[in-house]
């Protein structure tokens, strides 16, 4: 997960420093080649969006995958999640009550 984290960083910033060029080369250049960039411009933020659209669904599915496994496992074991909420709940209240 981490390393998957850490390439998407690597991607977006590589992706926003090409734009960013790209904006800077649009800004000296008129005309066609001004049209050209910006069209680059816009076809790597429009990938981005995309790619930031996939890894949500992704997340969500995940995330909805997650929900489903904890609420069947309290279903099947609904003692035991009371008594680790409860011991949890205890931990919490002895550390804030310390300061």
């Amino acid at each position: 997960m981490t390393t998957s984290r850490e390439t998407l960083l690597d991607d977006f910033s590589s992706m926003l420093s090409d734009a960013e060029d790209l904006l800077k080369r649009a800004g000296n250049e008129s005309g066609e080649r001004a049209k050209d960039l910006r069209a680059q411009v816009e076809a790597k933020l429009l990938a981005a969006k995309l790619r930031l659209q996939e890894l949500q669904g992704e997340a969500v599915d995940r995330a909805k995958d997650a929900a489903r496994v904890t609420d069947d496992y309290v279903h099947d074991n609904p003692w035991w999640a009371i008594g680790a909420a409860a011991a949890v709940g205890f931990v919490a209240g002895l550390l804030m009550n310390r300061r």
